[in-house]
């Protein structure tokens, strides 16, 4: 019931675009390491930047098992699922890279994003393998509200706070892979905050 994509079709584009939120999975090249699934919310945060290429805005979180998977071997599937009447499940596969503040192609991407007060960094997605699947045992269910408490958890806190917060817990990942690096974006403050 499914089929294989050469590049993102308009259809498939709408899609993303309705899609309430999508998940992230990498994994470590090592056996013993840890797989990991993010769910991501705020659709703001994602753009197609071409037919084979997408990306999305990383923020600060409690972990950087992403970055640090990418950094390790640049695998990655973003996952979107349909939770409305007519089912579907599209999975992106591809090579990823993360984008730092401070760096040229920061400057060039940032503005395909919202604004929010606490970027980590931009995950970039060359696709190699693009799938739809049926999505039948996935439940219908009705989006209530995205949520904002990590946009407003960021608006609280100073950047020296945001850069000892990265430190301690964005530095290395769970299986001790080097993950997070690179400056928090120049005048966040000002322009980054809502």
């Amino acid at each position: 019931m499914g089929k294989i994509y050469p590049a993102l079709t308009p259809a498939l584009r709408e899609f993303i675009e309705q899609a309430p939120l999508f998940f992230t999975g990498t994994a470590s090249l090592s056996s013993d390491g840890h797989v990991n699934v993010s769910p991501k919310g705020g659709m703001d945060t994602f753009a197609v930047l071409d037919d084979t290429t997408v990306a999305y805005l990383d923020l600060i979180g409690s972990g950087a098992e992403t970055i640090a998977h990418i950094r390790d071997n640049k695998r990655i599937t973003l996952m979107f699922c349909s939770f409305t009447r007519q089912p579907k499940i599209l999975r992106l596969y591809g090579q990823a890279h993360s984008v730092f503040p401070g760096s040229e192609r920061w400057d060039a991407l940032i503005g395909r994003f919202g604004t929010h007060p606490i970027p980590r960094s931009i995950v970039v997605v060359e696709l190699s393998r693009i799938a739809d699947s049926c999505g039948f045992a996935v439940p219908e269910m009705t989006l209530v509200r995205e949520r904002d408490l990590q946009d407003k958890w960021g608006e609280r806190k100073s950047d020296q706070q945001l850069e000892d917060y990265m430190l301690e817990k964005n530095s290395k990942s769970i299986d001790g892979l080097p993950a997070r690096s690179g400056p928090l974006p120049s005048g966040r403050s000002e322009k980054d905050r809502r």
